[in-house]
């Protein structure tokens, strides 16, 4: 998809070109860039930082914490920072390496021998660098802790899960993320770190001690309550008809047990000193090193490709699509959406944090408006926002239509009261006048019902929480069933008696 152009399109190369620093007047260009472009996808609040050869040159962000209320983004707000938590576990792994615990190369089971991915084939081909990168061929498992997960969810769940799981493509054969496994990289690392706690209080303390202290993430915090209770932006998302609304946060507190993958809450502040560290090879602002150059450079290396001039590493991505090596990570949860840029060759990082699901659609574009800046490249950054501005409000259109809101009472009829799945664990339908929703362990949500073109019917999630979650009514052996999907997964919950 990366290498579909309109003919007589020419891609941007400023590979060689010496780039301008972020003075102050680029730096209000891009604070312009972004205010603008939050308010043509409807984000309320966007925190962003931002460093040149060492020196934090812009803190804060623009717009408000919630929607109609009047406390404004700054520096110490906190947001999810989702799977940019990835990166920072890996950079504990690194500094266990360090310390001579285990190598990059080392089977997981002589570290951990609890582990167990599916079969025995697979569980001893995986080294310890296979846990965070994407190229082992284990498929993404998001619905297990989706339909099942809460907050008290042990973390052993994730070894439980993983062993359920077979590889679905060679490994290095093709990019496949998987949450699961990150997960286990970050609990095996605290494990090591902490063999006598269990895993989640041991991974806290770890990464407290080796990666936020050390880097002084003072506002970091995997403690949902107390972020809180503290400077913090709530999570946004529009409703069928576009409407903005404040979401609940039963989803986002069930990625707990989960956390290594992407459970951090922090600011904008804390995580520019993140990106120095990336830009220092691991140097700290008084001389000392952090962890050395090798080590935190591996998490950077070219592994599977993700696209054209794109590789992932360990927790984090490079993309070279303008010629310019930009290491970078995404994270996204409803309602929270951010990504880190470091720029080692203009010594130049940044961060934005989002609080609204149309906030994904910034991140890309705030990278090409910063490298326009620093290259003089053309302007297409406001371009590529206003286009997914449009195609967002159409596709919403387009969706709406074929919806029934309320759900179709000819359709809602036909519904029994509780389904199972062995996978997803129970699925309640509840009926509240002429609405109907369905709930699982950390979520709910009313449904819309759709006339499917092959004849079928399906149920679609409207809470924006966990918009666009399909069910398809059906039955099997004489008992009615609910089929959903994610890429390479069916799952039939049946109806159980009552």
């Amino acid at each position: 998809m990366q290498s579909l152009r309109p003919a007589g399109y020419s891609k941007e190369n400023f590979a060689g070109k010496e780039p301008h620093p972020l003075d102050p007047a680029r730096v209000q260009a891009l604070l312009d860039f972004v205010k603008h472009a939050a308010s043509q996808l409807n984000v309320p609040g966007v925190g962003v930082a931002l460093i040149d050869h060492g020196k934090i040159v812009y803190e804060g962000g623009v717009g408000m914490r919630e929607t109609g209320k009047p406390q404004p983004v700054d520096a110490h707000t906190l947001f999810m920072i989702a799977s940019n938590t990835k990166g920072m576990s890996t950079l504990l792994l690194a500094r266990l390496i360090d310390q001579g615990k285990f190598t990059w190369d080392e089977p997981v089971t002589q570290v951990y021998p609890a582990f167990r991915p599916g079969s025995a084939e697979t569980t001893k081909q995986v080294l310890m660098r296979h846990l965070v990168c994407a190229c082992t061929g284990v498929p993404r498992k998001d619905f297990e802790w989706l339909f099942t997960g809460t907050a008290q969810t042990p973390p052993t769940t994730t070894f439980s899960l993983l062993a359920a799981t077979e590889p679905t493509s060679r490994f290095g054969e093709v990019f496949q993320y998987n949450n699961l496994m990150a997960t286990a990289a970050g609990y095996i690392g605290a494990h090591v770190v902490h063999p006598d706690r269990e895993l989640g209080s041991a991974y806290d303390a770890a990464m407290q001690e080796m990666v936020f202290d050390p880097l002084g993430m003072h506002d970091t915090t995997f403690s949902i309550d107390k972020a809180l209770a503290a400077d913090h932006a709530s999570p946004h998302g529009e409703d069928v008809d576009g409407k903005l609304h404040v979401l609940k946060m039963d989803i986002n507190r069930a990625i707990a047990p989960f956390r290594p993958a992407g459970g951090a809450w922090s600011s904008p502040h804390d995580m520019i000193l993140y990106v120095r560290d990336e830009l220092t090879e691991g140097v700290l602002p008084d001389g000392k090193r952090l962890v050395s150059s090798q080590n935190l450079l591996a998490r950077r290396a070219r592994g599977v490709a993700t696209g054209e001039d794109q590789w992932y590493g360990m927790g984090l991505w490079e993309d070279a699509t303008w010629g310019v090596s930009v290491i970078h990570h995404g994270g996204d949860l409803p309602g929270f959406h951010s990504d880190i840029f470091a720029i080692p060759s203009a010594q130049v990082g940044a961060v934005i944090l989002t609080n609204a699901d149309n906030g994904a659609a910034m991140r890309r574009a705030f990278m090409r408006r910063m490298l326009e800046l620093m290259y003089d490249g053309r302007s297409e950054a406001a371009g590529d926002v206003a286009s997914v501005a449009q195609r967002i409000e159409a596709q919403q259109a387009t969706e709406r239509k074929r919806l029934v809101v309320p759900a179709s009472t000819a359709d809602t009829a036909k519904l029994a009261s509780v389904y199972s799945s062995p996978d997803l664990g129970k699925l309640i339908v509840e009926k509240s006048g002429s609405t109907v929703g369905v709930r699982a362990a950390a979520w709910s949500s009313e449904v819309a019902s759709r006339q499917n073109d092959d004849g079928t019917v399906s149920l679609i999630t409207i809470d924006p929480a966990i918009m666009g979650l399909e069910l398809v009514l059906g039955s099997s052996s004489g008992e009615r069933t609910l089929t959903t999907r994610d890429g390479q997964h069916v799952y039939e919950f049946v109806e159980v008696a009552n």
